[in-house]
């Protein structure tokens, strides 16, 4: 029974405290695995306290070497003596959300001492700051594995463009690291050597247009330099952490102290020389010097107002599944945003946290630098899940770096298309790299001569173009939800439809001498339902992708589109043909694509008119089919998991089948193997597993939360004996804020009250 809310007295309920999913540490760590995130802006740490030290590695968004591996920018060591942490026994070591920092206490032969981790979210700076009972010395040491050349050899190139096809003798360039008075600088700069992105131009047969590609590899030069206030330089050490050598620069402090400051300024830019990066990175330093006093406040306060803007808090003993659920889920949110303000969006195979390989796959002794499926490659059908979330935790902001990845490469997907078709439309395929073409390896180098050049030749992602739609409808739903102006992204948008409007006609009249078919509509084959129905006739998941994203750009008010576009828009919805249908023991159920020639990989695309796109769904036409699809569809039951990027939980909740949801959902966000919570993985994947963090957010927010047009479903898929207090986004620039107890409604708050009247409460 459906109850619509009315008349119900909401009494604004307090913010819900973050801080009761504070991860907190009584004992130091056995290696990096054991790690703990920090960051901000742009950056990621992994800190960690052994054997009495402080480390870190410092990670950063967008730095790319010429093979296109992300590179680490260097572990840091801080060891204090009399040592505070000698004594493993006093040792605390905590995430503090709320404020974005890492906090470590120490007590040991009677000194004591508390050290303050935490990354300044406006400048690219990284702070250390200690305070002890008594005077002692600090020493941190700048530690790199990068200190000469390194042959990438065997599986370790899985970690950048040639994955396991690498053409020649591949190397990772050591970086210049230098003394610079009472400094450390270091930088690694992409010189004149043949880049992953040149070697993919060639490969591709694009070296005529190259000139006008663009190109985020040449020159791209990254690092930083570290100060500590007091502190000197004390020489050069060497040594191996796990099964990797290292160099370290030494700083120590000139006279025993009772507070210590060390900073990390750091800086990325495709500078024209080393000179020009480092009047950047002087700049930096000088905007942190002149915001010194206001840096950890201003900071503080953006974690505060992102923690605020919502959050999911399930009311249950702290040692219960869904406890663990929600706190995971704001434990990975953290994780997100950390880079807010990346020029490169957070990639799905571990973000900015990854650590030494062999501490997840004992076979793989590489350096640091590792992490598998690629540095400069996106995988978009991962990439999406780490983003879908944010629209209804309202981080917005965060989206964009996500948005522009694709607003940069448009030219050169646009370009590859009237290169190999002469059509427009931009092309943009599955495995692609930071520049918008096809990952070289994925592409293939063994392909027969004759074989169309425009094209992967591979078993998996052939044909498969259209994961980009589903970035093209969260900026139609940025639109949405904040009314925000898209203008910068309709071309984008546009551009991707007009791909599939043009290339499936171009195919068609290659085979005959009809663009359409009969009824007059497109003939999308050959393509692909997702990476698993392959040669696929009218994919399912294709054609409810064009249709909605066409929908929803018809949608946007008349200051987007003139009259003709519309019209042009309206006739290309036209040519879209039907989703197909099959049947499982005489119960109906959506089909994957008309026709398929084989079965390549263990998705269920048949459910994406579910989720993403929302054809089906609670109180729309055809709820029972897709139902049957989820229960009796024999590919789809084979299929499930919570494993990676899994998405069953996400189709449970839109299909309002509750006990399976939370199932699922509870698997999903349950505590990692590793010591931090939400470093899941590896799955198919990398650990951190950042899509098994995104699909885990989803269906959470799913459960509760659910939105068709002007409609907000209310508790759609949710536990009635589930306490919870959440508040989460809605279309239209609405918040919901709710408090479940005792399975009743206790307060509804919804923001602006005008929508209240939009809200049924789907409770059971």
């Amino acid at each position: 029974m459906l109850l619509i809310i009315s008349n119900l007295t909401a009494v604004r309920a307090q913010t819900s405290s973050v801080a009761q999913y504070n991860v907190a540490w009584s004992a130091q760590s056995n290696n990096s695995s054991e790690s703990m995130p920090c960051g901000g802006g742009d950056i990621g740490l992994n800190v960690w306290v052994e054997k009495g030290d402080l480390l870190f590695y410092v990670g950063k968004s967008g730095t790319f070497d010429h093979n296109n591996a992300v590179l680490k920018l260097g572990r840091v060591r801080v060891r204090l003596s009399p040592n505070p942490f000698a004594a493993n026994n006093r040792f605390s070591q905590q995430l503090v959300l709320n404020d974005g920092y890492v906090q470590l206490n120490g007590n040991a032969a009677g000194i004591s001492a508390t050290v303050k981790v935490w990354v300044d979210v406006f400048r690219p700076v990284i702070h250390v700051d200690i305070a002890s009972n008594r005077a002692i010395n600090a020493e941190a040491s700048y530690e790199s594995w990068r200190f000469a050349d390194h042959v990438v050899k065997g599986r370790e190139n899985n970690a950048n463009s040639y994955k396991f096809a690498p053409q020649g003798e591949v190397k990772t360039l050591k970086d210049e690291i230098r003394f610079d008075g009472d400094a450390v600088t270091f930088y690694h700069r992409n010189g004149p050597e043949r880049s992953a992105f040149d070697l993919t131009v060639q490969q591709q047969g694009l070296d005529s247009i190259k000139s006008q590609l663009f190109n985020p590899l040449t020159n791209l030069t990254f690092g930083g330099t570290m100060a500590g206030k007091g502190m000197k330089p004390a020489g050069t050490s060497t040594g191996t952490y796990l099964n990797t050598d290292f160099q370290g620069w030494k700083l120590v402090s000139s006279s025993p102290a009772r507070a210590h400051s060390l900073a990390i300024y750091l800086h990325t830019d495709q500078a024209a020389s080393p000179a020009h990066w480092q009047q950047g990175l002087d700049r930096v330093k000088q905007d942190a010097t002149a915001h010194a006093k206001t840096a950890e406040r201003t900071t503080q306060r953006w974690w505060n107002d992102f923690w605020a803007k919502s959050f999911i808090r399930i009311n249950a003993p702290t040692d219960s599944p869904q406890w663990q659920a929600a706190r995971n889920y704001q434990l990975f949110r953290y994780m997100l945003g950390c880079n807010a303000f990346g020029t490169f969006p957070t990639k799905f195979n571990g973000g900015l946290f990854t650590y030494d390989p062999v501490l997840t796959d004992s076979t793989m002794r590489f350096t640091p630098d590792f992490r598998n499926w690629g540095g400069g490659t996106h995988t978009a059908q991962n990439q999406r899940l780490v983003y879908w979330p944010m629209l209804k935790s309202g981080d917005f902001a965060l989206m964009k770096p996500q948005f522009d990845f694709y607003l940069n490469t448009l030219r050169n997907a646009e370009l590859r298309t009237e290169f190999y078709w002469h059509h427009k439309g931009a092309s943009f395929t599955e495995q692609i790299e930071n520049s918008g073409l096809p990952n070289p390896a994925e592409y293939t180098w063994k392909r027969p001569a004759d074989y169309d050049k425009g094209m992967e030749y591979n078993a998996w992602l052939e044909y498969e173009w259209d994961t980009v739609l589903e970035f093209c409808q969260m900026m139609l739903d940025t639109e949405r939800f904040t009314g925000e102006d898209i203008s910068r992204y309709v071309p984008l948008i546009e551009s991707c439809l007009t791909f599939f409007d043009e290339h499936y006609q171009y195919l068609a009249r290659k085979r005959g001498s009809k663009a359409l078919d009969g009824d007059k509509k497109l003939i999308i084959y050959p393509g692909s339902a997702a990476e698993t129905y392959k040669m696929a006739y009218n994919s399912t998941s294709t054609i409810s992708a064009l249709r909605t994203v066409a929908n929803r750009l018809l949608d946007l008010p008349d200051t987007y589109l003139t009259p003709e576009k519309r019209n042009a828009w309206r006739s290309f919805l036209n040519r879209i043909p039907a989703i197909s249908f099959r049947s499982f023991e005489g119960h109906p159920t959506i089909s994957p694509a008309k026709l398929w020639e084989r079965i390549n990989n263990v998705e269920s695309p048949q459910l994406y008119p579910v989720y993403p796109w929302g054809i089906y769904g609670l109180g729309k036409a055809g709820l029972d089919t897709a139902i049957n699809t989820y229960l009796y569809d024999k590919d789809a039951l084979t299929f499930r998991s919570h494993v990676g990027w899994k998405q069953d939980n996400i189709f449970a909740a839109r299909l309002g089948l509750t006990d399976e949801a939370a199932r699922l959902t509870l698997m999903k966000l349950a505590n990692s193997p590793r010591r931090f919570p939400a470093f899941w993985g590896p799955g198919y994947d990398w650990t951190p597993d950042h899509n098994w963090g995104g699909a885990g957010m989803i269906g959470l927010q799913e459960m509760l939360l659910q939105t068709d047009g002007r409609r907000i479903l209310l508790f759609p898929a949710w536990p009635k004996t589930w306490d919870v207090h959440a508040k989460l986004h809605a279309p239209y620039n609405t918040t919901v804020e709710v408090v479940l107890k005792n399975g009743q409604l206790e307060s509804l708050i919804v923001t602006p009250e005008s929508r209240r009247a939009d809200v049924v409460n789907w409770l059971k």
